[in-house]
């Protein structure tokens, strides 16, 4: 399944994106979700844009990695 990404990455305050409208761990886990995680996921976003606030900063590679290391402890996984 295609990811919704849509090249404008910057995130607001609350870590979601301005762009795709996923959250930061969203983002990163996309590649490890099932089809229906990332269905779920696509169900969320239309509510999404009006409560997304236009204060966003660009995605950095910190950011990322702290996403990496949550989602990896959430499964079990060593980061």
């Amino acid at each position: 399944m295609q990811s919704p990404c849509v090249a404008r990455c910057g995130l607001n305050d609350d870590d979601y994106c301005k762009g795709c409208l996923r959250h930061i761990d969203e983002i990163v886990g996309w590649g490890q979700a099932s089809d229906e995680q990332k269905l779920a996921i696509l169900a969320k976003l239309p509510g999404r844009r009006e409560a997304l606030s236009d204060n966003c900063q660009p995605l950095s590679r910190a950011k990322w990695l702290e996403a990496e290391a949550r989602i990896a402890s959430s499964e079990g996984k060593p980061s």
